[in-house]
Protein backbone atom coordinates (compact mmCIF):
# COMPACT_ATOMS: atom_id res chain seq x y z
CA UNK A 1 0.00 0.00 0.00
CA UNK A 2 1.43 3.37 -0.96
CA UNK A 3 1.84 6.05 1.70
CA UNK A 4 2.51 8.77 -0.85
CA UNK A 5 0.19 11.70 -0.35
CA UNK A 6 -1.01 14.46 -2.64
CA UNK A 7 -2.05 16.91 0.07
CA UNK A 8 -0.44 18.28 3.16
CA UNK A 9 -1.12 16.15 6.25
CA UNK A 10 -2.67 17.56 9.40
CA UNK A 11 -0.09 19.65 11.23
CA UNK A 12 0.28 20.40 14.92
CA UNK A 13 1.12 23.84 16.25
CA UNK A 14 3.42 22.61 19.04
CA UNK A 15 5.85 19.82 19.89
CA UNK A 16 4.14 17.02 21.78
CA UNK A 17 5.76 14.24 23.84
CA UNK A 18 6.40 12.07 20.80
CA UNK A 19 8.07 14.92 18.95
CA UNK A 20 10.30 15.86 21.88
CA UNK A 21 11.33 12.22 22.45
CA UNK A 22 12.23 11.66 18.79
CA UNK A 23 14.06 15.01 18.60
CA UNK A 24 16.18 14.27 21.67
CA UNK A 25 17.11 10.83 20.32
CA UNK A 26 18.01 12.30 16.93
CA UNK A 27 19.99 15.14 18.49
CA UNK A 28 21.99 12.72 20.64
CA UNK A 29 23.00 10.69 17.60
CA UNK A 30 23.68 13.76 15.47
CA UNK A 31 26.01 14.98 18.20
CA UNK A 32 27.82 11.62 17.97
CA UNK A 33 27.70 11.67 14.17
CA UNK A 34 30.44 14.28 13.75
CA UNK A 35 32.64 12.19 16.06
CA UNK A 36 32.06 9.15 13.87
CA UNK A 37 33.06 11.13 10.78
CA UNK A 38 36.24 12.24 12.52
CA UNK A 39 37.12 8.68 13.52
CA UNK A 40 36.59 7.27 10.02
CA UNK A 41 38.36 10.30 8.56
CA UNK A 42 41.66 9.02 9.94
CA UNK A 43 41.58 6.41 7.16
CA UNK A 44 38.98 7.52 4.60
CA UNK A 45 39.14 10.67 2.48
CA UNK A 46 36.29 13.05 3.48
CA UNK A 47 34.11 13.17 0.37
CA UNK A 48 34.78 9.51 -0.46
CA UNK A 49 33.54 8.70 3.05
CA UNK A 50 30.44 10.81 2.38
CA UNK A 51 29.90 8.99 -0.92
CA UNK A 52 30.07 5.56 0.74
CA UNK A 53 27.61 6.69 3.36
CA UNK A 54 25.12 8.17 0.90
CA UNK A 55 25.29 5.19 -1.46
CA UNK A 56 24.49 2.86 1.42
CA UNK A 57 21.70 5.06 2.78
CA UNK A 58 20.12 5.52 -0.66
CA UNK A 59 20.10 1.74 -1.17
CA UNK A 60 18.53 1.16 2.26
CA UNK A 61 15.87 3.77 1.59
CA UNK A 62 15.09 2.25 -1.81
CA UNK A 63 14.58 -1.18 -0.26
CA UNK A 64 12.49 0.38 2.54
CA UNK A 65 10.23 2.05 -0.02
CA UNK A 66 9.80 -1.23 -1.95
CA UNK A 67 8.88 -3.03 1.26
CA UNK A 68 6.45 -0.29 2.32
CA UNK A 69 5.02 0.19 -1.16
CA UNK A 70 6.06 3.85 -1.34
CA UNK A 71 6.08 5.14 -4.92
CA UNK A 72 9.28 7.01 -5.80
CA UNK A 73 8.92 7.33 -9.58
CA UNK A 74 5.40 8.74 -9.60
CA UNK A 75 4.97 12.02 -11.51
CA UNK A 76 3.70 14.49 -8.93
CA UNK A 77 5.34 17.75 -9.96
CA UNK A 78 7.98 17.55 -7.21
CA UNK A 79 11.04 16.85 -9.39
CA UNK A 80 12.26 20.44 -9.73
CA UNK A 81 11.85 21.14 -6.03
CA UNK A 82 13.34 17.75 -5.19
CA UNK A 83 16.50 18.45 -7.18
CA UNK A 84 16.84 21.83 -5.42
CA UNK A 85 16.39 20.20 -2.00
CA UNK A 86 18.90 17.49 -2.95
CA UNK A 87 21.49 20.02 -4.11
CA UNK A 88 21.19 22.03 -0.88
CA UNK A 89 21.45 18.85 1.20
CA UNK A 90 24.54 17.79 -0.76
CA UNK A 91 26.15 21.20 -0.22
CA UNK A 92 25.55 20.89 3.52
CA UNK A 93 27.32 17.54 3.77
CA UNK A 94 30.21 18.56 1.54
CA UNK A 95 30.82 21.43 3.97
CA UNK A 96 30.56 19.13 7.00
CA UNK A 97 32.97 16.48 5.74
CA UNK A 98 35.51 19.02 4.49
CA UNK A 99 35.16 21.24 7.56
CA UNK A 100 35.93 18.41 9.99
CA UNK A 101 39.45 18.28 8.53
CA UNK A 102 40.21 21.67 10.06
CA UNK A 103 38.18 22.06 13.25
CA UNK A 104 37.07 19.84 16.17
CA UNK A 105 33.76 18.04 15.81
CA UNK A 106 32.26 19.84 18.81
CA UNK A 107 33.08 23.27 17.32
CA UNK A 108 31.77 22.45 13.85
CA UNK A 109 28.52 21.15 15.32
CA UNK A 110 27.93 24.46 17.11
CA UNK A 111 28.19 26.32 13.81
CA UNK A 112 26.14 23.74 11.93
CA UNK A 113 23.24 24.32 14.27
CA UNK A 114 22.84 27.95 13.32
CA UNK A 115 20.36 26.55 10.77
CA UNK A 116 17.31 27.58 12.86
CA UNK A 117 18.29 31.23 12.42
CA UNK A 118 17.97 30.95 8.65
CA UNK A 119 14.76 28.92 8.91
CA UNK A 120 13.17 31.49 11.23
CA UNK A 121 14.36 34.36 9.03
CA UNK A 122 13.15 32.98 5.70
CA UNK A 123 10.29 30.53 6.24
CA UNK A 124 7.66 33.02 7.53
CA UNK A 125 7.84 34.79 4.15
CA UNK A 126 6.03 31.78 2.66
CA UNK A 127 4.42 30.15 5.72
CA UNK A 128 2.91 32.85 8.00
CA UNK A 129 2.04 30.30 10.70
CA UNK A 130 5.77 29.80 11.33
CA UNK A 131 6.29 33.43 12.39
CA UNK A 132 8.10 33.78 15.71
CA UNK A 133 7.09 36.06 18.57
CA UNK A 134 9.50 38.69 19.97
CA UNK A 135 10.70 36.50 22.86
CA UNK A 136 11.55 33.74 20.39
CA UNK A 137 13.49 36.15 18.20
CA UNK A 138 15.44 37.13 21.31
CA UNK A 139 16.28 33.46 21.82
CA UNK A 140 17.56 33.15 18.28
CA UNK A 141 19.65 36.31 18.59
CA UNK A 142 21.19 35.17 21.89
CA UNK A 143 22.19 31.86 20.35
CA UNK A 144 23.53 33.47 17.20
CA UNK A 145 25.64 36.01 19.11
CA UNK A 146 27.07 33.18 21.19
CA UNK A 147 28.03 31.31 18.03
CA UNK A 148 29.67 34.46 16.64
CA UNK A 149 31.72 34.68 19.83
CA UNK A 150 32.89 31.11 19.34
CA UNK A 151 33.78 31.82 15.71
CA UNK A 152 36.06 34.66 16.80
CA UNK A 153 38.12 32.18 18.81
CA UNK A 154 39.52 30.76 15.56
CA UNK A 155 41.44 34.00 15.01
CA UNK A 156 43.11 34.28 18.42
CA UNK A 157 46.74 33.34 18.97
CA UNK A 158 47.23 29.65 19.70
CA UNK A 159 44.24 28.34 17.75
CA UNK A 160 44.79 25.38 15.44
CA UNK A 161 46.09 26.29 11.95
CA UNK A 162 43.22 26.63 9.50
CA UNK A 163 40.61 26.28 12.24
CA UNK A 164 38.72 29.27 10.87
CA UNK A 165 38.25 27.36 7.59
CA UNK A 166 36.54 24.51 9.41
CA UNK A 167 34.42 26.93 11.43
CA UNK A 168 33.40 28.78 8.26
CA UNK A 169 32.50 25.52 6.52
CA UNK A 170 30.45 24.52 9.56
CA UNK A 171 28.61 27.85 9.39
CA UNK A 172 28.02 27.37 5.65
CA UNK A 173 26.65 23.89 6.36
CA UNK A 174 24.20 25.47 8.81
CA UNK A 175 23.05 27.90 6.12
CA UNK A 176 22.53 25.08 3.62
CA UNK A 177 20.64 23.01 6.18
CA UNK A 178 18.35 25.93 6.91
CA UNK A 179 17.77 26.51 3.19
CA UNK A 180 17.01 22.80 2.76
CA UNK A 181 14.29 23.02 5.41
CA UNK A 182 12.81 26.11 3.77
CA UNK A 183 12.89 24.49 0.32
CA UNK A 184 11.13 21.37 1.61
CA UNK A 185 8.31 23.44 3.10
CA UNK A 186 7.86 25.87 0.18
CA UNK A 187 8.02 23.57 -2.87
CA UNK A 188 6.01 20.59 -4.09
CA UNK A 189 8.33 18.40 -2.01
CA UNK A 190 6.07 19.32 0.92
CA UNK A 191 3.28 17.25 -0.64
CA UNK A 192 5.20 14.01 -1.14
CA UNK A 193 5.95 11.26 1.34
CA UNK A 194 8.78 11.64 3.83
CA UNK A 195 10.53 8.75 2.08
CA UNK A 196 10.47 10.43 -1.32
CA UNK A 197 11.62 13.73 0.15
CA UNK A 198 14.58 12.00 1.75
CA UNK A 199 15.27 10.03 -1.43
CA UNK A 200 15.76 13.28 -3.33
CA UNK A 201 18.30 14.40 -0.75
CA UNK A 202 20.25 11.16 -0.42
CA UNK A 203 20.11 10.37 -4.13
CA UNK A 204 21.45 13.73 -5.30
CA UNK A 205 24.16 13.67 -2.64
CA UNK A 206 25.13 10.12 -3.64
CA UNK A 207 25.70 11.44 -7.17
CA UNK A 208 27.47 14.68 -6.23
CA UNK A 209 29.94 13.53 -3.57
CA UNK A 210 31.89 10.97 -5.67
CA UNK A 211 32.22 13.50 -8.49
CA UNK A 212 33.62 16.11 -6.10
CA UNK A 213 35.82 13.47 -4.47
CA UNK A 214 37.26 12.57 -7.88
CA UNK A 215 37.73 16.26 -8.77
CA UNK A 216 39.71 16.80 -5.55
CA UNK A 217 41.93 13.80 -6.31
CA UNK A 218 40.93 11.80 -3.24
CA UNK A 219 42.10 8.20 -2.93
CA UNK A 220 39.35 5.59 -3.38
CA UNK A 221 39.63 2.28 -1.57
CA UNK A 222 37.59 -0.27 0.35
CA UNK A 223 40.47 -1.60 2.46
CA UNK A 224 39.76 -0.05 5.85
CA UNK A 225 39.77 -1.20 9.46
CA UNK A 226 36.74 -2.56 11.29
CA UNK A 227 36.56 0.67 13.29
CA UNK A 228 36.37 2.80 10.14
CA UNK A 229 33.74 0.56 8.53
CA UNK A 230 31.77 0.46 11.79
CA UNK A 231 31.75 4.25 11.86
CA UNK A 232 30.51 4.44 8.26
CA UNK A 233 27.86 1.80 9.00
CA UNK A 234 26.46 3.77 11.94
CA UNK A 235 26.49 6.97 9.90
CA UNK A 236 24.62 5.17 7.14
CA UNK A 237 22.01 3.09 8.94
CA UNK A 238 21.19 5.25 11.96
CA UNK A 239 22.25 8.66 10.67
CA UNK A 240 21.50 9.06 6.98
CA UNK A 241 18.63 6.54 6.92
CA UNK A 242 16.69 6.17 10.18
CA UNK A 243 17.19 9.56 11.86
CA UNK A 244 16.77 11.60 8.68
CA UNK A 245 13.65 9.67 7.73
CA UNK A 246 12.22 10.49 11.17
CA UNK A 247 13.20 14.17 10.69
CA UNK A 248 11.51 14.33 7.26
CA UNK A 249 8.34 12.83 8.71
CA UNK A 250 8.31 15.32 11.58
CA UNK A 251 8.83 18.28 9.24
CA UNK A 252 5.48 17.43 7.67
CA UNK A 253 3.62 17.20 11.00
CA UNK A 254 5.20 19.78 13.35
CA UNK A 255 6.27 23.46 13.13
CA UNK A 256 9.64 23.62 11.39
CA UNK A 257 10.91 26.59 13.39
CA UNK A 258 10.14 24.89 16.73
CA UNK A 259 11.85 21.72 15.55
CA UNK A 260 14.89 23.51 14.13
CA UNK A 261 15.57 25.53 17.24
CA UNK A 262 15.06 22.54 19.53
CA UNK A 263 17.92 20.79 17.76
CA UNK A 264 20.32 23.26 19.34
CA UNK A 265 20.66 20.43 21.90
CA UNK A 266 22.91 18.62 19.44
CA UNK A 267 26.01 20.79 20.10
CA UNK A 268 25.70 19.91 23.79
CA UNK A 269 25.86 16.21 22.94
CA UNK A 270 28.69 16.86 20.47
CA UNK A 271 30.69 18.65 23.16
CA UNK A 272 30.31 15.78 25.61
CA UNK A 273 31.17 13.13 23.01
CA UNK A 274 34.04 15.18 21.55
CA UNK A 275 35.72 15.74 24.90
CA UNK A 276 35.05 12.22 26.21
CA UNK A 277 35.86 10.21 23.08
CA UNK A 278 38.34 12.34 21.13
CA UNK A 279 39.88 14.47 23.88
CA UNK A 280 38.90 17.68 22.06
CA UNK A 281 39.72 20.97 23.82
CA UNK A 282 37.05 22.55 26.02
CA UNK A 283 37.52 26.34 25.95
CA UNK A 284 35.68 29.07 27.88
CA UNK A 285 34.43 30.64 24.63
CA UNK A 286 33.00 27.34 23.44
CA UNK A 287 31.27 26.81 26.79
CA UNK A 288 29.84 30.32 26.60
CA UNK A 289 28.60 29.62 23.09
CA UNK A 290 26.87 26.46 24.26
CA UNK A 291 25.29 28.37 27.16
CA UNK A 292 23.94 30.90 24.68
CA UNK A 293 22.61 28.12 22.51
CA UNK A 294 20.88 26.49 25.48
CA UNK A 295 19.31 29.83 26.42
CA UNK A 296 18.08 30.16 22.86
CA UNK A 297 16.40 26.76 23.11
CA UNK A 298 14.49 27.77 26.25
CA UNK A 299 13.30 31.06 24.77
CA UNK A 300 12.38 29.80 21.32
CA UNK A 301 10.60 26.69 22.63
CA UNK A 302 8.19 28.75 24.76
CA UNK A 303 4.63 28.45 23.47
Amino acid sequence: MSVTTTALPARKDHLDTLAVTVLVACCAFWGLQQILIKVAGREIAPLWQAALRMWGATTLLWWWCRWRGVALGQRDGSLRGGLLVGALFAAEFVCIYLGLQYTPASRLTVFLYTSPFWVALLLPRWVPSERLRPVQWVGLCVAFVAVALAFGEAFVHGSAPGQWKGDALGLAAGVFWGLTTVAIRTTRVATVSAEKSLFYQLGVTALVTPLLSWALGETWSLDYSAVAWGSVALQTVVGAFASYLAWMWMLRHYPATRMATFTFLTPLFALVFGVALLGEPLTPRLLLALLGVATGIVLVSRR
